[in-house]
């Protein structure tokens, strides 16, 4: 049996092959230094996250983790050195790579991925974790949303006895774990003037997670999150501690809220757009309370905060603008569209739609997405990306005339042709698939227009003022070791 090479040593391997990654353009550096360690020896993210002082924070959810976490950096990271990964690579190397990195942290700040989330809460033993939602997302590597729900409730046994367990109480799957342990923060929305008229045909969690009883909804907000209740077996949304309520959205200049918390209300206004970044900021906050940030840290962390790269980013092209919106399945799709049509949508879309495993290689997800409302009245569709045929498709489908669609499958002369058709002075929405904005961000890098990642600073853009350029940050990583 070989020695057990000290924890010293790995960590100083893995620190190299990180640097010569980023030296030799590889990418960032994020993952390999992780992927590298766990092949070293696993024990050692287990050593390493119980160095940190104040313990790890955990986030994960199957839309808009990044944000989530990015928002509870913003709010605990002016007094608490932080060791978050804020590149997004959100898999078990990601995780390992972000704490070799943490070389002073004293709280580890986490995403993860949906599925590395037992296995991250088993080698961290977290002492907050932070699980925002469950949509149908990836099937061809997830399976149903029911067998991640399970493996989430298996997770939340194994959690410590101490751990602060905090849930979105309008998900279903993700409310019903409050049952499981005494203590647990629950957050979500109270406003019924933001409530769809009725459930989406793509809503998921319809059915009762006790018996199986369709729920009623007294309000649907975001895909199947609302105010649910089951007429059988009562099985029903837990009371709120931590509440959205007079939402106010902006257009597409931003979102206002009262946030009603144990510790007081207070108003809220957010630079980003949309009904499904008000749940987001009720995430981070509600953690970051259970963290014992103050009201007052929250409200200023709250307003600080502009988004990373791909949610919502505004970037300038020369005199015209891009907005860069992530979709990737149903809900988030028909959230991104649901904020472009107030007001008035677009003239002029490219939505550049892959099949990549970070994807999923099934793209029938499309089909039961709402796109119309953002057809109606379109002028031009560059569809682009591997599966652009298909999604051109979609949009015959939907009524769109065929002169009106163009199929590009280069996303750069499909970026090109998209501008092309923006007057001056206007913006160009772009709609990307997880590996299309990745590659959406090479083309900005190597057009000057965004920095690369890791060449910026160790805060996150959430951390800089609003209005002052900071470099954009993705959600992972070019050496493949995360997911959306």
């Amino acid at each position: 049996m070989l020695p057990r090479v000290p924890l010293a040593a790995e960590i100083a391997a893995a620190r190299v092959a990180g640097t010569l990654s980023r030296l030799a353009g590889a990418g960032g550096g994020t993952t390999l230094p992780g992927k590298l360690l766990w092949k070293l020896d696993p024990g050692a993210i287990d050593r390493l996250a119980a160095r940190l002082p104040l313990g790890s924070a955990l986030v994960s959810a199957t839309n808009g983790k990044t944000t989530t976490a990015a928002m509870a950096a913003s709010i605990l990271g002016p007094r608490i050195r932080l060791a978050h990964n804020n590149s997004g690579a959100n898999l078990v190397s990601g995780v390992a790579s972000t704490l070799l990195a943490a070389r002073d942290a004293q709280l580890g700040l986490l995403e993860v991925d949906e599925g590395a989330l037992p296995e991250v809460v088993r080698r961290v033993r977290p002492r907050a974790v932070c699980l925002a939602n469950l949509f149908r997302d990836q099937l061809d590597r997830y399976g149903e949303l029911e067998h991640i729900a399970e493996r989430w409730r298996a997770a939340v046994r194994e959690l410590p006895s101490d751990a602060v367990l905090v849930v979105n109480g309008d998900d279903p799957q993700v409310g019903d774990l409050a049952r499981e342990r005494g203590g647990t923060v629950t957050f979500g929305v109270d406003d019924p003037s933001q409530a769809r008229p009725s459930l989406q045909h793509a809503a998921d969690s319809k059915y009762c997670v006790r018996c199986g009883t369709a729920y009623q909804y007294a309000a649907a907000y975001v895909g199947h999150l609302g105010d649910y209740r089951c007429p059988s077996c009562e099985h029903a949304r837990p009371p709120l501690d931590v509440v959205a309520r007079r939402i106010e959205v902006d257009g597409l200049d931003g979102v206002s809220f009262d946030l009603c918390t144990p510790e007081g209300d207070r108003r809220v206004t957010l630079a980003l757009q949309g009904l499904y970044n008000v749940y987001n900021a009720l995430a981070a906050s509600a953690l970051a309370l259970a963290l014992g940030a103050s009201l007052d840290e929250v409200i200023d962390g709250l307003r600080r905060f502009t988004a990373a790269f791909g949610r919502f980013e505004r970037i300038a092209v020369g005199d015209r603008r891009l907005l860069v919106l992530l979709i990737k399945n149903p809900a988030g799709a028909n959230e991104a569209v649901r904020t472009l049509v107030i007001g008035s949508a677009p003239r002029v879309v490219v939505i550049a739609l892959n099949d990549a495993i970070a994807d999923s290689q099934d793209v029938s997800w499309i089909w039961d997405v709402d796109f119309e409302p953002l057809f109606d009245g379109i002028e031009r569709i560059v569809a682009t990306g591997d599966r652009a045929a298909e999604l051109a498709l979609r949009a015959r489908y939907a009524g769109v005339d065929p002169s009106a669609i163009e199929v590009e499958p280069s996303l750069e002369r499909a970026l090109d042709r998209g501008l092309a058709l923006t007057e001056t002075g206007g913006e160009l929405v772009v709609l990307p698939t997880y590996t299309a904005m990745l590659a959406l961000r090479k083309i900005a890098v190597g057009r000057g227009l965004v920095r690369p990642y890791w060449e910026s600073s160790a805060k996150s853009a959430a951390h800089f003022p609003r209005g002052k350029q900071v470099p954009s940050l993705p959600s992972g990583d070019d050496d493949e070791g995360s997911t959306r």
